[in-house]
């Protein structure tokens, strides 16, 4: 079991949860719409703010240390023993200061775009971005879950007041396939508490002795709800609505950050408290990641709207993510948490790409386009360096994960590797084969030739985010050190049979 000693550093974590929260609560009340800019300024303090309250994390990080680091413990609600029980170790370490990362960004892209009902837009955003570092940060079970199913309310807003002509229906959608998926995950949180004596402490149930068809129950109750969220196939139906109908920092944190939630779900619930389950469904798992990674990447390659073409490519890059969990060896599971992080910079930086065109010309249609490199010199050099990301190029952060599971896979076996490494090829095919279609070749239409190229503003949001791919992609080694302990103590802990 793992364990962990209460932090005497500062609260870290607690300041990295509320403190976006807290901003986001002063904006929603006290911002004016006949003020914008004041709110747009305390919004970009805010974030900023909060991102650096989570720096601390990665600099007092010990990477040789097994268990929870930064822990922090207090009674919430004393009569059910639930807990306020906050810690991170490597598996969750990154995934703080990321959120806080594109939170920063969200705000910045939306300076200038959204007019109406400003402080509500960023208020909503910055809610989102402290209940989603809760997710990361919680160590019992109804915190997580309290933390994981408030996440969907700012989202649901965001889509269904600024998104697309079809925002409602993407909206409920959202919310009920969501929603719904976690509804046994709730029964699976009471079963898990009941078993243990009235615990909701998640490293307790990591130890429990569980019958092989109480795992497979427990399996499949956190399954439904995670693989919605990544999402897998077939449950990922609801995300290019979701995308298409969102606005542009809606799609970011859909893509960058709250599929993340489930992946994460899988490292912290589903492999450490039912091992035996875990392996025996392995097969299953890794036939429904193989069939997101080579199917969905064929469903990208016929899309017409950019936006489902890269929501698409989330669903076969989360894949990676999912197969490398669950072939059980170091490399893999590495690179599928690698992976993670690297989509967060990656797919982020795709969907402010769409949204600074759609932005001049309101369209998302490739056949729309053609020649924007001739009046966009700068945006197409972003363009194509994240293009080429996204389908994993040496030296971006795209290829380190992928790479990396492929490693894992062929050690794991072969066969599923040379299937996993397809992906490869057809990342390639539908992402160079917009980039052409949009950035390069003659002006199209005389829409084109009256565009713009990017401003300060928007120059300054790709740099910070093409600096981050850039960096993952040439020295991978901080973020794959400081997840190497924690691997190795999860890879130990599912290797030991939990049957009674």
């Amino acid at each position: 079991m793992m364990q962990s000693t209460i932090s005497t550093l500062p609260p870290y974590l607690s300041l990295a949860i509320w403190a976006p929260i807290l901003f986001g609560l002063l904006i929603l009340a006290f911002g004016r719409d006949d003020k914008p800019g004041q709110v747009r300024v305390a919004s970009l303090v805010a974030s900023v703010v909060s991102f650096l309250f989570t720096l601390p994390l990665i600099s007092h990080f010990d990477n040789a240390a097994h268990g929870m680091q930064f822990v922090e413990k207090a009674p919430w609600i004393e009569r059910f023993n639930i807990m306020y029980s906050l810690g991170i170790d490597g598996l969750s370490l990154w995934f703080v200061p990321l959120t806080a990362f594109i939170t920063v960004i969200v705000v910045i892209a939306g300076w200038q775009v959204i007019e109406k009902r400003v402080a509500q837009y960023m208020g909503a955003f910055l809610v989102l971005s402290g209940l989603m570092v809760g997710v990361f940060c919680a160590l019992d079970g109804l915190l997580f879950y309290f933390f994981f199913e408030a996440t969907l309310i700012p989202m649901f807003i965001i889509i269904g007041v600024w998104g697309g002509p079809n925002r409602v229906y993407a909206a409920f959608k959202f919310f009920l396939y969501t929603f719904f998926g976690s509804l046994l995950t709730l029964l699976a949180i009471i079963y898990l508490y009941n078993h243990s004596n009235g615990s909701f402490d998640i490293l307790t149930w990591q130890n429990l002795p569980l019958t092989m068809r109480e795992q497979i129950f427990i399996f499949f109750a956190f399954l439904l709800a995670f693989a919605v969220k990544v999402p897998m196939w077939p449950l990922h139906t609801w995300l290019p609505d979701a995308h298409v109908e969102a606005p542009t920092g809606g799609s970011v944190v859909l893509a960058a950050l709250m599929l993340k939630l489930g992946a994460y779900g899988f490292l912290r619930f589903s492999l450490p408290i039912t091992p035996d389950a875990s392996h025996y469904l392995s097969g299953f798992m890794i036939t429904l990641s193989l069939i997101a990674v080579i199917y969905i990447a064929l469903v990208a390659l016929v899309q017409a709207d950019m936006k489902k073409l890269v929501a698409y490519s989330s669903i076969a890059h989360m894949g990676f993510v999912t197969l490398g969990f669950f072939m059980f060896n170091n490399m893999a599971m590495q690179g599928g948490i690698a992976q993670m992080i690297s989509h967060g910079f990656v797919s982020g930086a795709m969907f402010l790409c769409i949204g600074v065109l759609y932005d001049r010309m309101h369209s998302r249609q490739i056949a729309d386009y053609g020649g924007v490199v001739n009046r966009m010199p700068k945006f197409a050099a972003f363009f194509v360096l994240f293009t080429m990301a996204n389908c994993g190029l040496p030296a971006t952060s795209g290829f380190v994960g992928e790479f990396m599971v492929i490693l894992g896979a062929v050690k794991f076996n072969f066969w599923i590797g040379m299937a996993a490494a397809t992906a490869l090829i057809l990342g390639a095919a539908y992402s160079l084969w917009m980039a052409k279609r949009v950035m390069f070749g003659k002006i199209a239409n005389h829409h084109v030739a009256e565009l713009t190229d990017i401003n300060k503003r928007e120059f300054f949001m790709f740099t910070l985010l093409a600096i981050a791919v850039m960096a993952m992609g040439l020295y991978p080694a901080p973020f794959t050190d400081t997840m190497q302990t924690s691997v190795a103590d999860l890879l130990q802990q599912v290797a030991h049979s939990k049957l009674p």
